[in-house]
């Protein structure tokens, strides 16, 4: 199958002629098990140049947390990233695997059903009960395979799952090392091995983590945009990479049309205006950065599918509705009185919009 049919290509791939491009221009020291040095992996997730090759930032931000990052990742320590939903911990921890091992798809997704196997290992049973425990008959899992090539597995969203599955990691991470006692085996890691966990804070479903299992972890929080411009440049860098993935067939949103749904989102999100004159009503759905590259994004396959190409007032109002209005009581009586009160007194640049969020929201 061509790279033009894969819907999602993992980072390594996407970003492939500036990874080599690090690695060929190295200069410093490299980790064991590492492709590159703990400076050019910065460099690779900041921005820069390798010799002639432009590297593009992958993560706006705080330059420094992302340094203590990867110094973590260099210790024995793992690496938790925690924040808000859509302060990229996903993108970031994705990025940081692909510069180091060159291998982003060592990924377990936490839910309410993972199990310890999945952490572990599992077993084909048509096999076992054929064969008996057999390495043939084993499942790796991620973390599994990471210890045995000394590379990083990415667990997303760990604390989606239960307690008691959280904590199988407890000696993995302790031991550096996984017992299969139905083989007489003990897989010791090698050197480069770690995992890379990502927690949401406000998402439901969450189960705290234990302390034992926090104190395996250097934890690094990961703020939401600070400014406005921040959370633009990170908006439109974004949806111009989806738009280059995706058939839209539209042009990419203009400056103020990204300005206006960011505004919107950090003004519901904070529960006031940007200059702090107004108090809002907050929804109960999380608008988060990610969420509004979606909204960018869903807008401009409407605008592409059934308009012009040229994203309109209308296809922004479909997604800020679907956005908001989570639930119909509460955050109905929410968007309601945003629209009311603070969008239909911004004048003639947000006329057209609140003209087609009011019709909708009828």
């Amino acid at each position: 199958m061509s790279d033009q049919n894969i819907q999602h290509l993992p980072a390594e791939e996407l970003y492939q002629k500036e990874l080599n491009a690090l690695i060929t221009a190295e200069r410093d020291p490299v980790p064991a098990g590492w492709r590159m040095s703990p400076r050019s992996v910065r460099t690779y997730i900041c921005g820069g140049r390798a010799g002639d090759t432009l590297i593009t930032p992958k993560y706006i931000g705080d330059q420094r947390l992302v340094e203590i990052a990867i110094a973590t990742l260099v210790t024995d320590r793992a690496l938790l990233l925690i924040g808000e939903p859509g302060t990229a911990k996903s993108w970031l921890s994705e990025h940081l695997c692909a510069a180091i091992n060159g291998d982003s798809t060592q990924v377990i997704q936490g839910t309410a059903g993972t199990t310890e196997e999945q952490i572990k290992y599992s077993w084909n049973y048509a096999m076992l009960i054929a064969q008996g425990p057999s390495p043939a008959a084993m499942l790796k899992s991620p973390v599994y395979r990471a210890m045995e090539t000394g590379t990083i597995a990415r667990f997303e969203e760990i604390s989606r799952c239960a307690g008691e599955v959280q904590d199988a990691l407890i000696s993995l991470l302790s031991e550096k090392r996984v017992s299969v006692p139905e083989l007489g085996i003990e897989v010791p890691a090698r050197k480069g091995f770690s995992i890379i966990a990502t927690a949401n804070t406000r998402d439901k479903g969450v189960n705290e983590m234990s302390a034992a299992l926090k104190r395996r972890f250097n934890i690094v929080v990961l703020p939401a945009p600070a400014t406005l411009e921040e959370e633009m440049d990170i908006v439109k860098s974004r949806v111009e990479q989806l738009a280059g993935s995706l058939d839209l067939n539209a042009q990419l949103p203009a400056d103020e049309v990204v300005e206006k749904v960011c505004t919107v989102f950090r003004e519901l999100r904070s529960g006031q205006t940007l200059d702090a004159s107004q108090k809002l009503k907050t929804p109960t759905g999380v608008l988060s950065t990610a969420e509004a590259i979606s909204l960018l994004a869903g807008s401009m396959a409407l605008a592409g599918s059934f308009g012009n190409g040229t994203v309109a007032d209308e296809d922004l109002a479909a997604g800020l509705q679907g956005a908001v209005v989570k639930d119909e009581d509460k955050d109905g009586l929410a968007w309601k009185e945003y629209l009311e009160n603070i969008m239909r007194k911004r004048g003639k640049q947000w006329a057209g919009l609140y003209a087609a969020c009011r019709e909708l929201n009828r």
